[in-house]
């Protein structure tokens, strides 16, 4: 399924809301809901929302600009679609975009989180790099930190990592990247908020294989291992926003846009140190 943004209003009204766990510790509900009618399950998942205001977020737009970022670069990751819908959400009908992924699990796969399983199968001592080390993981954490970096995803717990297996099959796998929606200038709810905030502040996240801090965790990765992506170019700001005019405000796609690129240079600039 490739990103796609789909603008005829749809009726989503039948889709029931239930809250998922908000650990970044903003106001508000993330509500997500799914539907199983297809060959394939959907997730749908609102911006954050709160009774008095309604839909106050932007974080289902994240989604679609950080799927197309990592289109870009070459980094595997779960497709998203943003659809303008009709909702209900506290007995009122609301007129607003949600973003929709399909079920990544292959038939015959289950899935745990990552933090539940290293718990489980850890080797005394070890954290949890060594332990994805060990498993074959360290492309794809090595690749999770640099976009985290790039795109300051605070909520990178160990539920936002997930094991599939197939027991029958005796295969393993790490899902694909998954979750991206508080990023960016997700916790800007005005153009005052927006205005102050730096493109390059390294504010406290959620990491479970690293630090606290995006920037101290790109230092994880050994010079040898750091991943090789597709090179970010300033023309590339017209994909990422493609189709967000009428959804997006401008000031948030120019911050945004600035704040992708000028991470996308400290990377390179690290990167070039050798």
């Amino acid at each position: 399924m490739d990103a796609k943004i789909i603008k005829d209003l749809q009726d989503l009204t039948y889709l029931s809301w239930t809250k998922i766990r908000n650990s970044s510790g903003t106001a508000g509900s993330f509500l997500k809901a799914y539907d199983d009618f297809g060959t394939k399950k959907k997730y749908y998942k609102l911006s954050n929302y709160n009774i008095e205001e309604g839909i106050v977020g932007h974080e289902s737009i994240n989604e679609i600009i950080v799927d197309r970022l990592l289109t870009l670069l070459g980094i595997p990751h779960l497709a998203y679609n943003l659809i303008h819908a009709n909702i209900v959400l506290d007995d009122k009908a609301i007129d607003t975009y949600v973003c929709m992924s399909e079920d990544f699990k292959e038939p015959g796969e289950s899935k745990i989180a990552l933090d539940a399983y290293f718990q489980a199968e850890r080797n005394n001592g070890e954290n949890l790099l060594e332990f994805c080390i060990r498993q074959g993981w360290e492309e794809y954490i090595y690749q999770m930190l640099v976009i985290d970096y790039l795109i300051l995803n605070r909520d990178r717990h160990g539920a936002n990592i997930e094991v599939l297996r197939n027991r029958r099959k005796k295969t393993m796998r790490l899902a694909p990247l998954f979750d991206h929606g508080l990023s960016l200038a997700f916790s800007c709810m005005d153009e005052e908020a927006l205005q102050k905030f730096d493109v390059l502040s390294d504010l406290r996240v959620q990491c479970c294989v690293g630090s606290n801090s995006v920037l101290s965790n790109l230092k994880i990765i050994p010079k040898d291992k750091r991943p090789r992506l597709s090179s970010l170019k300033e023309t590339d700001e017209v994909l990422l926003m493609e189709g967000l005019e009428d959804i997006l405000p401008k000031p948030w796609r120019d911050k945004i846009w600035a704040m992708i690129w000028k991470r996308w240079q400290v990377y390179e600039g690290i990167c070039n140190q050798g």
